[in-house]
C-alpha cells in the first residue's frame, strides 16, 4: 500500500482530515512527566493511543527527539504506532535539504531506521534533493512551499524573473510537484494555515496533490478557512495540529483531555468541507 492509499483509507476509516503533531517538550509535560526527557516515548504513546481513532495521520517532529537524545524513543514509538496503530500513517517531519548521497542517507534515516511512511522535504536546492526520496516505492515527501511563519516571505514571496509568468517562488514549487518532479505520485506540498489565500492558489496550481497544513490550533491558522481554500473531494489535506492536542491538559487527564481536543478539531474540520 502506498502512501496515498494509507493516507485515503485512514481519512475514510476514522473521517478525519486531522494531524496530530507529536512534538514532545519535557518541560511542558503534565504531572509524573514533568521535566523528565527519559518519559517522552511513555507521554507521545499516551498521546497516540488516545486519539489514533480521530487522525488521518502522525506527525513526529524530529528535533524535539535529538535535542534530549531521544532518538531511541523515536525508534521505539515508531514501532509501537506500526504494531497498535497499522491503519494510520506516520509523517516525519524532518525538514531536510540535502543532495547526493547525503540526501540518500537521509533517506534511510526516515524510511528504514525509523519506518515514516513520508517525509518533510526542503527544495531549496532543486529535484537533487528530493529525487533519492522517491527512489523508496510507496513512500511520501512532503516540499515545503508556503510555510506558516512571516520570514516565509523573504523567499517563497519573490518573483522569479527567468520563469515564464513571473511566478512567486511557492508557486513554481507548487507547479514542480504538480509536475514533473512528481514522477510517481509521492509528492505533497507543506502550506501554512495562516496564508489561506495562498492555500487556494496553491491548491489551484496543484490540484491533486496532498497538502500538509500546519498552523492550526495554537499557531493561531483558521480550520475552517484552511478547509474551504484545500480541501477538494479528490485532493487530500491533512492539517496538523500539535500543541493545542497535546498539551490539552496540564493534569494526569492530559490523553484523555487529548482525545477530547482532536475530537472536536476532527468535527470542526469535518464540518467544513
Amino acid at each position: 500500500m502506498t502512501f496515498l492509499d494509507k493516507l485515503a483509507a485512514a481519512q475514510q476509516k476514522n473521517g478525519s482530515l486531522l494531524c496530530v503533531g507529536l512534538d514532545p517538550e519535557p518541560a511542558r509535560f503534565p504531572g509524573q512527566f514533568k521535566g523528565d526527557a527519559s518519559r517522552i516515548y511513555d507521554f507521545c504513546a499516551r498521546i497516540v493511543d488516545a486519539t489514533a481513532d480521530l487522525v488521518i495521520a502522525f506527525k513526529p517532529q524530529i528535533a524535539y527527539f535529538a535535542a534530549h537524545r531521544a532518538e531511541a524513543q523515536l525508534e521505539k514509538l515508531m514501532e509501537h504506532m506500526r504494531r497498535n496503530t497499522p491503519d494510520v500513517p506516520v509523517i516525519l517531519d524532518a525538514k531536510r535539504g540535502d543532495i547526493g548521497s547525503t540526501a540518500e542517507q537521509y533517506a534511510l534515516e526516515a524510511f528504514e531506521r525509523y519506518g515514516a511512511d513520508a517525509v518533510t522535504l526542503s527544495p531549496f536546492m532543486g529535484f537533487d534533493s528530493v529525487a533519492p526520496y522517491l527512489k523508496h516505492e510507496g513512500k511520501g515527501a512532503f516540499l515545503l512551499c508556503r510555510t506558516s511563519n512571516p520570514g516565509g516571505s523573504d523567499l517563497q514571496g519573490q518573483r522569479l524573473a527567468d520563469v515564464e509568468g513571473q511566478p512567486f517562488l511557492y508557486e513554481h514549487v507548487a507547479r514542480l510537484a504538480q509536475g514533473p518532479w512528481n514522477l510517481n505520485g509521492q509528492l505533497g506540498l507543506v502550506v501554512g494555515a495562516t496564508y489561506p489565500a495562498e492555500i487556494e492558489r496553491v491548491r489551484e496550481l496543484a490540484p491533486t496533490v496532498p497538502l500538509l497544513i500546519p498552523g492550526v490550533g495554537a499557531q493561531g491558522g483558521d480550520a475552517v478557512a484552511t478547509v474551504r481554500a484545500g480541501w477538494r473531494p479528490d485532493a487530500p489535506i491533512v492539517v496538523n495540529s500539535s500543541r493545542a492536542i497535546i498539551y490539552a491538559s496540564s493534569g494526569d487527564d492530559f490523553a484523555e483531555a487529548a482525545k477530547t481536543a482532536a475530537r472536536t478539531m476532527r468535527d470542526t474540520l469535518e464540518s467544513a468541507k
